[in-house]
């Protein structure tokens, strides 16, 4: 039993290894863009949505100002906030004017805060393409030049860009890498430029999109209710049949996705569930099976013997070999690959907390604001 099971697990791994190492490899750096522009460049508004960001956004701000594209203007809605964002965003906004700052006071009924902010910031938008972006994002200087000119030579109409994460201790940045690769096994993004595949991508610190395609799906009217809204843009965009495509930037693109453990596992309260379209049974066989692909196979090492422990054995050497191979495009470092078990653990228990969470709320409670999960189901996508 033990030794089909081990067999299975390998199979499932060497197929999703197979695809993840091609896939990986079809994916092209961003770095490699040139970084001349081509004539007439269109403008770019950037939309950030901030609520208690005062952590972060002043160096994300000031990374954002010294992007060296020659047309480009900065929104940044302040959602809300209690602590003091908004001072920070206005004292900004003073020395640099390319920095628009919106206030809400309140939230409209049937939205996300975040969602509504994005949404209502694309309205005060100037420019032919937007760029979304997340209030924790440090940019280099050439990659709104760069990803520009990856947007008109080929001709697409959403480029998302993956970041490097800035973790403040070794699990976390263990974590960090393992979540990267559940996503990328989960998502296949390297297929999201296939018109002919229904995988789709969308990433919250970088979503450049064209204004045509972006009122074409309803702006963030229509994901106004999702959790996982950067994401969804991506689908919304891809099914309505516009271009879209990848690029890896971990050495253009940093953020520091949580500062601790607790905030990880609050963090993920929000697009846990969501992620499964809030059904109980996907999230329950999920779980099981992470558990067992991820985390048996290494203390099958030690609890069985002969063939079965060789399998096993196996099983764990191309676990590695995949989070290696994932982590040299994402800016992690490969030995990380060591605390896996443990990470793959605790992502599982994320995803059964969130679950349980969410059902004995009725709801999400994210920053402050809670949303009813009967609402939330209601914006299907």
């Amino acid at each position: 039993m033990l030794l089909w099971l081990g067999i299975v697990i390998l199979f499932v791994y060497g197929i999703a290894g197979l695809d993840m190492a091609i896939g990986n490899r079809s994916v092209r750096s961003l770095r490699d863009t040139p970084i001349d522009l081509m004539s007439n460049p269109p403008r770019v508004s950037v939309v950030i949505a901030a609520r208690n960001e005062s952590r972060n956004i002043r160096e994300s701000l000031q990374s954002i100002l010294r992007l060296d594209y020659p047309d480009f203007e900065l929104i940044v809605v302040d959602d809300r906030s209690e602590d003091d964002t908004g001072a920070i965003l206005d004292s900004i906004a003073v020395v640099d004017p390319r920095l628009r700052v919106i206030h809400v006071s309140e939230l409209p009924h049937g939205w996300l805060g975040k969602n509504h902010a994005l949404w209502l910031g694309s309205l005060r938008a100037t420019g032919d393409l937007l760029l979304f972006s997340d209030a924790d994002i440090i940019m280099e200087p050439s990659v709104l030049r760069r990803a520009a000119n990856y947007v008109l030579a080929n001709r697409i109409d959403h480029l998302a860009l993956t970041p490097s994460m800035r973790m403040p201790n070794l699990f976390l940045s263990m974590f960090g890498a393992s979540f990267i690769l559940f996503f990328c096994i989960f998502t296949r993004p390297w297929k999201a430029k296939d018109p002919t595949s229904h995988c789709h991508i969308g990433i919250g610190a970088f979503n450049l999109v064209r204004i045509g395609a972006y009122r074409s799906v309803g702006r963030h009217e229509t994901i106004r209710l999702r959790p996982d809204d950067d994401l969804k843009l991506g689908k919304i965009i891809k099914q309505a049949g516009f271009r879209q495509d990848i690029a890896y930037a971990p050495d253009l693109l940093a953020v520091e996705w949580y500062a601790s453990l607790h905030e990880v596992i609050r963090g993920l309260e929000k697009n846990a569930f969501s992620g499964a379209d809030y059904r109980v049974g996907t999230v329950l066989f999920g779980v099981v099976f992470h558990l067992l692909a991820s985390v048996w196979p290494y203390l099958a090492v030690f609890v069985t013997h002969g063939s079965t422990r060789l399998v096993y054995c196996v099983v764990v050497l191309l676990i590695t070999l995949l989070y290696v191979d994932s982590a040299g495009y994402h800016g992690a470092r490969r030995w990380h690959a060591a605390g896996f078990p443990f990470t793959a653990a605790l992502f599982a228990f994320i995803l059964l907390r969130t679950m349980v969470l969410n059902l004995a709320q009725g709801g999400i409670y994210w920053r402050g604001t809670f949303y009813p999960l009967k609402e939330l189901r209601e914006n299907k996508i």
